[in-house]
């Protein structure tokens, strides 16, 4: 469900129309609907109240400052991945207590700077990460937090690229490796063993992969209790997938039903790490057509937008619906089958392949939807493009929450050494 719904046949935002936003914002541009982001992530919490989880939005979804204040001010913790999410969590003002750090890379550099700020733990992917942070956590003098991140070995049915809960993934530590490290805990003497995780993949729409992940992780777990090992915390990750075409994703409720009575009288606190269930449905990416291309093989809609602003459909073959801005009711044009393209230099430049439209123009202003994760997160500046503006409506208002990138700030960071002066 989202606020993005046709009134008068003009598509709004909650309360705003998307072509009042497009003449002062100009396109391409990001729109997050602030209800639906909101929305979604009280649903979560409500169908898991009687776990009483901590909820960690899970930032590489979406890091847009404004974005992560809301869900904060609205109670979230935070799930980071890098020393960049740790600065932004922080600026937005998440208490360090409800932040947890995942990542199988992280720096020891990013290591001390997640340490000095007393973060509820990190989710540790391998022996010489966890090493690396007992030495630094040493030479600070400090016990630093850690849960073992599992690798439960679960085929989570969803995109290769985002799987990772299979024992072929880079993710995670295997359930034997985990127990000779967790049997030799105290020689790690700066380190606080604090839980356990699973994060088994992104977009799933069964609840099966995740209750056989939760499964095996609670008969290891009393496998621990047997040798006198006492976890405190478990975080089952997030992954929860979302309609983007035709699938039939579980509900927060559907998906919670199955997964409280496995967890309910262990005695665990919960983590979940939701991302793109709470900001995937809250954002659209608004684009130009720029021209309608006629082959004798193909038509194309060529757009202001490009993969450089939303890689999904190029990297994964994912769908993204797209509606009109404006619906026309007066001049009907039969429907035919486009191709969506933006103005990057390459043939995977693509939002939709043999899509059928009807009743466009050169002009025209298309939402690209479900774009809210993983959208502006993984823009670039490919071809030298500006990344395009975010924006959120709340209500009947509109904030530039993010402005538009100017030439100078693809220059900024360049330095020209002085022999080339």
């Amino acid at each position: 469900m989202h606020d993005f719904k046709y009134k008068n046949n003009e598509l709004y935002c909650e309360a705003v129309k998307l072509s009042d936003i497009a003449k002062k914002v100009s396109t391409p541009f990001y729109l997050y609907s602030y209800n639906t982001l909101l929305g979604h992530f009280h649903k979560i919490e409500k169908a898991f109240k009687a776990l009483k989880p901590i909820i960690c939005y899970s930032m590489k979804a979406n890091s847009n400052l404004s974005l992560c204040r809301a869900l904060v001010q609205a109670g979230s913790g935070l799930d980071i991945v890098s020393g960049g999410e740790l600065y932004k969590a922080l600026l937005v003002g998440c208490q360090p207590k409800r932040i947890v750090y995942a990542s199988v890379g992280k720096t020891e550099e990013e290591i001390r700077q997640a340490i000095a700020k007393q973060i509820l733990f990190f989710n540790v992917e391998s022996l010489p990460e966890l090493e690396l942070i007992n030495k630094v956590a040493g030479d600070l003098g400090v016990t630093a937090s850690v849960a073992l991140r599992i690798n439960p070995d679960v085929e989570p049915k969803t995109h290769s690229y985002i799987t990772t809960g299979k024992l072929t993934n880079k993710f995670g530590i295997d359930f034997d490796t985990a127990y000779a490290i967790l049997r030799r805990k105290d020689s790690l003497s700066h380190l606080r063993f604090n839980g356990l995780h699973i994060h088994i993949g992104s977009q799933i729409i069964q609840a099966q992969p995740y209750l056989l992940a939760i499964k095996k992780i609670l008969g290891f777990i009393q496998k621990l209790k047997r040798n006198a090992i006492q976890i405190e915390y478990l975080n089952i990750g997030g992954g929860l997938g979302i309609i983007y075409n035709k699938e039939k994703p579980q509900t927060a409720d559907e998906f919670a039903k199955k997964v409280i009575p496995l967890l309910k009288n262990t005695g665990l606190r919960i983590i979940l790490e939701p991302g793109r269930f709470i900001a995937g449905n809250a954002g659209i990416l608004a684009a130009k057509i720029l021209y309608i291309k006629k082959t004798p093989l193909k038509n194309f809609v060529i757009t202001d937008a490009g993969m450089n602003d939303l890689i999904r459909p190029s990297l994964y073959g994912a769908y993204h619906e797209i509606l009109p801005v404006r619906l026309k009711t007066i001049e009907r044009k039969p429907e035919a089958k486009y191709d969506v393209v933006g103005p990057i230099c390459e043939s995977g430049d693509f939002f939709a392949k043999d899509r059928h439209l009807k009743n466009i123009a050169e002009g025209d202003i298309l939402a690209i939807m479900s774009a809210g994760a993983y959208g502006f997160s993984m823009a670039s500046n490919y071809n030298c493009r500006l990344r395009p503006p975010e924006v959120m409506v709340k209500g009947n208002r509109f904030y530039l929450t993010r402005k538009r990138e100017s030439y100078l700030d693809l220059v900024r960071k360049d330095v020209i050494p002085e022999f080339l002066k």
